[in-house]
This record gives C-alpha cells, structure tokens and sequence, in this order.
C-alpha cells in the first residue's frame, strides 16, 4: 500500500526543512533533538489521577522511575513501560503522551522506566535495570495501588525489545509474574538482514540511524548474538506472556517484529500480530499529526485492559 496521506504530509514537511541526520549527531546532540521532535509530533497530554516521580534501587544505582495512577480507586493492573530511541536517545518526558494515554484507557497504573542510555552504558545495562524496575514494581504492587497478579510489560521500538527481553528475564529467572507483553515495533533481531531492513531505508527511521543505535548499544557481534539484545534468538520461547505486537509497513524494523510474533505462535504463545498500513516507526507516538498513532494506542490499551482483567 502506499504511504498514508498524513504520513506522507509529514515527510514532505521534514524534508521541506530537513534537520541533522540522527548519526551524524553526538549521543547527546541526537538526545536533545529527538526530544524536541517528539514534543512536536506528540498530542497535549492528557490528565491522570496523579503523577509521581521517585528514584528506586538498581542494580548500578538508583533509577529514575515515573508512576502515573489513573483516577478512582484501585486496585488497578499494573504497565511497567520502557521507552523506545534506540538505547540512546528518549526519556521519561519523550514518551510521557503515550504514557498517560495508557494510563487513562486500560485505566492502569503505569510505571515509566528511565534505565540507563548507551554508549555511557552499553549493553546489557539496560536490560539489567528494566529487569531490576520491573521486579521492584512487582514487589511494591500493593503499596502503588496495584494487583500484583495483574502486571504487563511493554515498550516502543527499543523499549518493545526491552519488554521482550524482560519477559524472557523474568521467565528464565523465575518470575516476577508477566501476565503480557506489549511490543511496540519492537527490535528484536541485531542481524538486521530482514527484507524490511534492505529495502524500507529511507521513510523517517533510516538503515544509518538503525545501524547508529546498534553500533552505540553493543560491543561486539557476540553481544548482537545475545537473546538478552536480540530477543528473536533465544533457544526457546515456550512459556511467555501472551503479546501484542503493532508493526509499522514502511518500517525497516517491522519483519523483525512480525517473524518475532510468528517464533511466539509456534512455541504455543497467544499472539495478535497488528500491522499498520502506510505507518512508518514512531507512529504510536506522534497522535499529534497522524490518526493511525490514536488508532494504535487504542488497540494497545484494549487488548491491555482484557490481557488484565481481574
């Protein structure tokens, strides 16, 4: 299909006054600018009950953490969210729209995880402190207003595969309890060799920027090869939370993201696979220009708010 109209529109605009390509940047040059890119692309936020920002321990030192508490009374199910940006790049604020969005429609109580950003911290640091946050949110379910047997796990894009990864964590370490895993146009695989990869190179999210991440996330092949950074290549994937993933056409990542969803339906896990046609990556969070990003928070927050029914 082609591109969507908005999208499309949207294109045309940014080369219409191109800004720096995203690898040329310095990691912290590229953090200040995708933060500007989202707060312009992004719907104004929407009210919650509460907002709350805390510090909690991790495994390296404290991680930051935002918990957002719908309005009523609980107990809610829980989101433990990772944000997308490549390991590098997005924070708490970048993704604060679709945290709230969430929050309100499941309605859940969701805690936004800041782990630590690549290359001054390369993998596995992120995965270590999502793990970490995660079973801490766990463990405090109670104390937040939460149902402890009610917990979901998700993310966009780098954080999608962090909610993979997690999901993986937890059932290899034991627990904490998943009940579901949102997968956001998740990275799944550091081979980038899919058919999406060779031909979707230039529609926002390009082949140099996806290769900029990868190049500042990891050290080596080897860690690329780890199912811990490419989830896709874990032995089994028996025994995981059942999953959503949302996928992009005209996104280099999305093969990735649906061969991941066809490894979950072959191990016996309950998988919904979503493409969105004529979409390209981040749309889930620019609801401020495109209608199929509010469309897909819908979806998520639906199949959320049945994954974690009492």
């Amino acid at each position: 299909m082609p591109l969507d109209p908005q999208v499309d529109a949207l294109i045309k605009q940014m080369n219409a006054a191109p800004g720096p390509a995203i690898e040329t940047l310095s990691p912290a040059d590229a953090r200040n600018f995708a933060s500007t890119t989202f707060k312009l692309l992004e719907a104004p936020p929407e009210e919650v009950g509460r907002v709350e920002n805390r510090t909690i321990p991790g495994p390296a030192g404290p991680i930051p953490v935002r918990i957002y508490t719908p309005a009523g009374s609980g107990p809610f199910p829980m989101l433990v969210f990772y944000h997308g940006g490549g390991w590098v790049i997005g924070n708490l604020d970048t993704h604060d729209n679709a945290c709230r969005a969430l929050t309100r429609r499941v309605p859940c109580v969701t805690v936004a995880v800041d782990y630590r950003l690549a290359p001054e911290n390369k993998f596995p640091a992120a995965p270590e402190d999502c793990y970490a946050a995660t079973a801490w949110a766990c463990a405090h379910a109670r104390e937040l207003g939460c149902d402890p047997a009610r917990i979901a796990v998700g993310g966009d894009s780098a954080g999608g595969n962090l909610a993979a990864v997690v999901s993986l964590m937890a059932r290899d370490k034991g627990g904490p309890a998943i009940r579901f895993q949102l997968l956001i146009y998740p990275a799944t695989d550091g081979a980038l060799d899919t058919y999406s990869h060779k031909t979707l190179k230039e529609y926002f999210l390009t082949d140099k920027a996806v290769q900029y991440f990868w190049t500042h996330y990891v050290r080596s092949d080897a860690d690329r090869k780890n199912p811990l950074a490419s989830p896709a290549l874990a032995s089994s994937h028996k025994g995981l939370p059942p999953a959503l993933i949302i996928t992009a056409e005209f996104d280099p990542l999305r093969d990735e993201g649906e061969a991941y969803g066809a490894k979950l339906k072959a191990a016996g896990v309950p998988v919904t696979v979503s493409r969105y046609n004529g979409m390209i990556h981040g749309f889930f969070t620019m609801t401020g220009v495109l209608d199929q990003g509010k469309k897909a928070i819908e979806e998520a927050a639906a199949a959320l708010r049945k994954a974690l029914a009492a």
